[in-house]
């Protein structure tokens, strides 16, 4: 095969120009409802009505926002127009979700483009506009006010577009998932969508994102989130980088031997809360005044999912790709879920704009954040704090007939005793839960006392939380005399032996000496056993969790008094101990108003005998 040289490089026509400028842009139809969306939030709308035919290519995004008024509208699709920046310094300063003014002039690069809009106070106007975006049609229009975008035969001049497109069904779905993701991060606003003139999904508002996850994910209650929040003044330095890492709270170094699978020491284990306590204020959409992390972690015992696809990080009001983020998030959960299940976990990063570079992708899906690393540690410490106890858990409103039924006790003549409310617990300076032991059921579960309510905590897990938070703080090697003796053992398995820093050397034909082990199993009696385990752990990780749940005590074991309020004091210190580092739960939480449910302590005296 020849190649025509005579073939010069020539510069492509115009039109051909535009249409691949738009196409980066306009690439479907989910493409087209976030770019009007995000207009449409930029207009600081709070009502957003959707409706889509997708057979008919065609979409039309209404809003209660600010509006535009008719010399706006003649510009308003023209090349590269924005009303968001100025100049090239404004570039580093994007506080909005659009700002290039690309959006609309690709829309008419690709279909039809009708825009009607009112400002308050003005008169309402419609307008068409040509391929290149100039007004075609200019007439009059009763409208509340407002902004009514409608695309129409979306890729007519590019049917080759249409075609390489997905099914209709697909489309929808892209749609969908493009309306979750942006409702997240705008949970005040109301969304309406409908499939041509059927109401197809509806998102009610909320104060946070805690109260929009629920109806994304039907299978999460509200009560299965925990919710975080914290603020860092813009002109306060973030952590530093260096110091991260994945046991930001470390346990002290003087408690690490205290607690074996034999024996429950008095002391407890201490957190070290590093850097800058956290506000509880929320920056709202000032982004200049703080940075600020939002997050919103599903509890690792109540729900989780079969694929990492709700691990979300959004930036100043768009969702982003931040792998590193998202691997913080995953290290941060680390042997709390289940076995082959991922964290539901949505993450919303307050930035000054001077410290995000939007330019890196035309959808704006990917960013160059700065200071990363520090970020990273702020995010870890928020998954860390909340997955702690706290007693503000406890803390729930009463409902009306619980009030009802106080005020009855406290009122009524007819000499009802009343039982004395438990002593106040002292807050300690982490704010954490504080339990009282009670008894033990079948040597098995502690069963706890706190001031509104009892826990049963399984014991055995409960201590095995305990004592994988310590092996990981520190993983120590006790020398073994005399050595265990081994045999039989492959050569993957005394490569992962001398991998995790045990010492195996030759001792006979297929025998081989274990000359030191981890701490708690060193004392062991079945020591060999334990190093066998080990020998079959994929990584580190794996053997701590093995030394953890052999070193723990056993179910069936009995407890004094003593040792179980020192295991509890400990587990409540723990940095996961909502679940094992297999994923399972760790307690049963029983309140005194699932209690009182249960023997209808909120019927009125005199109507529960039939008077």
């Amino acid at each position: 095969m020849t190649v025509d040289v005579t073939i010069a490089i020539q510069p492509l026509p115009q039109d051909v120009v535009h249409l691949i400028a738009a196409s980066e842009v306009i690439d479907s139809l989910a493409a087209v409802v976030r770019e009007l969306v995000e207009n449409s939030l930029d207009a600081g709308a709070h009502r957003i009505t959707i409706s889509l035919w997708p057979e008919q290519w065609q979409v039309q995004v209404a809003d209660n926002g600010t509006g535009i008024n008719l010399e706006n509208l003649k510009r308003a699709a023209t090349a590269h127009s924005t009303s968001k920046i100025r100049t090239l310094a404004d570039l580093n300063r994007v506080n909005s979700l659009g700002f290039r003014g690309e959006a609309l002039h690709s829309l008419t690069q690709l279909a039809t483009l009708e825009i009607s809009s009112r400002v308050v106070g003005e008169s309402g106007w419609r307008v068409s506009y040509d391929s290149q975006g100039h007004p075609l049609k200019i007439e009059a229009v009763a409208i509340a006010p407002g902004t009514i975008v409608t695309v129409s035969d979306l890729f007519a001049n590019w049917p080759a577009r249409r075609q390489a497109l997905p099914t209709a069904a697909q489309q929808l779905r892209g749609v969908q998932l493009v309306i979750q993701s942006i409702a997240l991060c705008h949970p005040q606003v109301t969304w309406q969508v409908f499939q041509g003139t059927i109401s197809w999904l509806q998102i009610n508002p909320g104060a946070t994102a805690q109260s929009i996850l629920p109806q994304l994910l039907r299978t999460i209650r509200l009560s299965d989130l925990q919710y975080f929040q914290a603020t860092v003044p813009s002109d306060a330095k973030l952590p530093n980088p260096d110091c991260f890492s994945a046991s930001s709270h470390e346990l002290e170094r003087d408690e690490l031997d205290k607690l074996n699978g034999e024996v429950i020491s008095n002391e407890v284990i201490t957190n070290d809360l590093k850097g800058e306590p956290y506000s509880d204020s929320w920056p709202g959409q000032d982004q200049t005044s703080s940075n600020a992390l939002e997050l919103v972690l599903g509890l690792p015992d109540r729900c989780h999912r079969h694929r990492p696809d709700w691990i979300k990080v959004a930036v100043n009001g768009r969702m982003v790709r931040l792998p590193e983020l998202e691997q913080t998030i995953l290290s941060a959960l680390s042997r709390t879920c289940p076995r082959d299940r991922f964290p539901v976990c949505f993450v919303h990063l307050r930035v000054a704009a001077d410290q995000i570079d939007w330019n890196r992708h035309p959808a704006k899906e990917e960013i160059y954040l700065y200071n990363l690393p520090g970020w990273q540690q702020q995010l870890h410490q928020g998954i860390d704090q909340t997955l702690r106890l706290s007693a503000a858990e406890l803390a729930t409103p009463l409902t009306r007939a619980e009030t009802l039924f106080k005020v009855a006790e406290t009122s009524g003549t007819y000499g009802a005793i009343t039982e004395p409310s438990l002593e106040p617990t002292p807050a300690n300076h982490l704010g954490l839960l504080s339990l009282k032991a009670v008894a033990q059921i079948l040597n098995t579960y502690i069963v706890a006392e706190h001031s509104q309510g009892l826990w049963l905590v399984e014991q055995h897990i409960a201590h095995e939380r305990v004592l994988f938070e310590q092996i990981c703080a520190a993983w120590t090697l006790t020398p073994l005399e005399p050595p265990v003796i081994l045999s039989q053992l492959t050569d993957h398995q005394l490569e992962q032996l001398r991998t995790l820093g045990l010492e195996v050397d030759p001792f006979g034909e297929t025998l081989w000496a274990v000359r030191n082990a981890p701490g708690p199993l060193a004392q062991r009696s079945d020591c060999a056993e334990a190093l066998i385990e080990l020998s079959l752990c994929e990584d580190l990780q794996g053997a701590q969790v093995a030394t953890a749940c052999r070193s723990a005590i056993r179910n069936g074991t009995p407890l004094s008094q003593i040792e179980m309020q020192n295991l509890l004091d400990q587990w409540i210190r723990t940095r996961s101990p909502r679940t094992c580092p297999h994923g399972r739960p760790i307690y049963l939480r029983l309140d005194e108003s699932s209690l009182a449910r249960f023997f209808r302590r909120h019927w009125v005296i005199g109507k529960s005998h039939g008077i």
